[in-house]
């Protein structure tokens, strides 16, 4: 699918850049660039092959680039990825006449002082506060704009921006929030209480999380991907980050058709004359 994308973007006229992972699927021909952010720096669009995860990490490594990324779909759900395979060649035909349209996506940042020293960590969908391979519960104490809002205990806590409320938050019972909504969303893995409940809060607030014990041994993961040992007394704070990036879709784009087709929701149709 690659070599395909490549020799049509050639034929085309247009210049291909790739970064080092990829030259090696395709072969000599593109300009490489060592890094995906030095590839942002060069080209006017970003095509990005995999699934969310791929994009994931494309996201975070481009973060404050204007170069807008379109995802192909090589893999299951694909939330983030836009263009199916089976329809990349006439996808591209579109592009280059101009028939898209770019989307501003927020990212969020959580830095804190932890047993491995300083931290700083972006994410496009969620930061993830839980406790390692142990059948026990953690306490988390979460305070938002320097105001207590709760102690959780159970197996963690998910802080998502709006993008990623369709990733391991709605797995979670999580809201679903349209992904360029100005909101965090709070939601509790497993709590031990069952009064506990997602919460939706701004996006401009900053979000404090402090790991109350340190048994079990307590982790936090940016887009399930990197990872930091927490301990006792450790604080988090997850905020929106300064910087943002761009997505790129077709024009008759719909976040509400992908979460139908994606998910599978259906329901009864009522026509004019029954309602």
């Amino acid at each position: 699918m690659v070599r395909r994308a490549h020799l049509a973007i050639v034929a085309s006229g247009r210049a291909v850049y790739c970064d080092a992972g990829t030259v090696g699927v395709i072969g000599e021909g593109p300009t490489v660039c060592a890094t995906a952010s030095a590839l942002s720096k060069l080209v006017d669009l970003i095509l990005v092959f995999g699934g969310d995860g791929t994009m994931l990490r494309a996201s975070r490594e481009i973060s404050g680039s204007r170069t807008p990324l379109l995802g192909v779909n090589l893999g299951a759900l694909g939330f983030l990825t836009d263009v199916r395979c089976s329809d990349l060649l006439p996808s591209l035909e579109r592009l280059w006449a101009g028939d898209f349209t770019v989307e501003s996506r927020a990212l969020i940042e959580a830095t804190g002082e932890t047993v491995e020293g300083p931290l700083r960590s972006i994410a496009l969908n969620e930061f993830v506060i839980s406790r390692r391979m142990v059948s026990r519960l953690i306490e988390l104490e979460v305070s938002v704009d320097g105001q207590l809002l709760t102690r959780y205990r159970g197996d963690g806590l998910i802080v998502s921006s709006p993008t990623g409320t369709t990733a391991y938050s709605m797995a979670a019972g999580g809201a679903v929030v349209f992904p360029t909504a100005e909101v965090f969303a709070l939601t509790p893995i497993c709590p031990h209480t069952l009064s506990s409940r997602p919460v939706i809060i701004n996006l401009s607030s900053s979000v404090a999380v402090k790991v109350i014990r340190n048994d079990p041994e307590a982790i936090l993961s940016a887009d399930g991907q990197n990872e930091s040992a927490l301990t006792g007394g450790d604080v988090v704070t997850i905020r929106r980050s300064r910087n943002s990036i761009r997505l790129a879709h077709l024009a008759e784009s719909s976040f509400f058709e992908t979460l139908r087709r994606k998910l599978n929701w259906s329901g009864s149709h009522l026509s004019p004359s029954t309602r």
